[in-house]
């Protein structure tokens, strides 16, 4: 349901009602905001400005991103996609608060896991990628490494929650590290973020890329594995990828990328004990850590994990 300036009735609405007041280009003209369900960082919102033809969209960022997310690489990837045309056109109104502001994409939905059970949009995800990890370096270097790092420091900090098997799980990261790093990162422009919301879908299923807060150079391989964990993809499925982005199946990329992609359980899981505590969003992510670091466990676990890290 949307509301007009005036009509808020809670912290979040007071808060968006406020930002679009001191958008200048849209001052003294009638705004229309309604929330924009599905993230679970931060608040975002639809909004119709009288005059413009079409809406916007409007991400305010959540408490406690700030800890993970550098605002300006973000704008800086969000540039990239738009000059690229796989991501929407953006408007820099508050980028000095951090809030983004895009135009809000019309004749697209947002993708469903589902949607890459469709050979055609899986083709069309590998496109997007192979478009943004080959056009050329982002400002912003941070490695899964670096991100893992960060998470676990900061879950110290903050006096977080670690499974009962925290040790085990470092080491295992630690011995991936030090096998990646012998082989040699592949440092490429990555998006890092493929929550199926995050791909918006139109009717003659082409794509376009949207949220870019996490984007920054990082391992090619971690781009195509954590999407493929997300997506929950069988090896069959994960084969046709690999052949399609790197234009032949290579076993050690396949290996490569069961690394990446539990590492991005380790990454991702250690992120939501650091949300349980800072974030003020309604979500469980106590349990969606959990359920990462189960998903990082049985990989690990695998009795292809070893034969993985040696073929590198």
């Amino acid at each position: 349901m949307e509301k007009r300036l005036g009509e808020a009735a809670n912290e979040a609405e007071a808060e968006i009602e406020s930002l679009l007041r001191e958008i200048e280009p849209w001052s003294g003209r009638e705004l229309h905001y309604g929330p924009v369900h599905g993230g679970i960082s931060n608040s975002n919102w639809r909004v119709r400005v009288a005059g413009e033809q079409g809406r916007f969209f409007v991400k305010v960022p959540g408490r406690g991103t700030e800890m993970f997310i550098d605002r300006n690489a973000a704008l800086d990837a969000s540039r990239r996609a738009q000059d690229l045309g796989i991501g929407p056109r953006i408007y820099e109104y508050l980028a000095d608060r951090g809030v983004e502001i895009a135009d809000y994409i019309e004749g697209h939905r947002a993708c469903t896991n589902r949607d890459f059970q469709d050979p055609t949009v899986r083709k069309a995800v590998v496109g997007l990628y192979r478009t943004f990890n080959d056009s050329g370096r982002l400002p912003l270097t941070k490695t899964i490494f670096d991100m893992i790092d960060e998470h676990i420091e900061q879950v110290r900090e903050l006096n977080g929650a670690f499974p009962i098997d925290f040790a085990w799980l470092y080491k295992q990261y630690r011995l991936a590290r030090a096998a990646l790093e012998a082989s040699g990162i592949d440092l490429v422009a990555c998006f890092n973020d493929p929550m199926a919301g995050n791909f918006m879908v139109a009717e003659d299923k082409s794509l376009m890329l949207i949220d870019y807060e996490y984007a920054s150079n990082n391992d090619r391989c971690y781009d195509i594995g954590i999407w493929c964990g997300e997506m929950f993809f069988s090896d069959a499925v994960e084969a046709e990828v690999i052949e399609e982005y790197f234009g032949r199946f290579d076993p050690r990329m396949k290996a490569r990328l069961a690394v990446h992609r539990a590492l991005a359980d380790v990454k991702w899981s250690t992120w939501a004990m650091v949300q349980n505590v800072v974030s003020a969003l309604d979500f469980d992510f106590y349990k969606y850590g959990a359920w990462k670091h189960m998903r990082a466990r049985a990989a690990m676990q695998d009795p292809r994990w070893v034969e993985y890290l040696k073929a590198v």
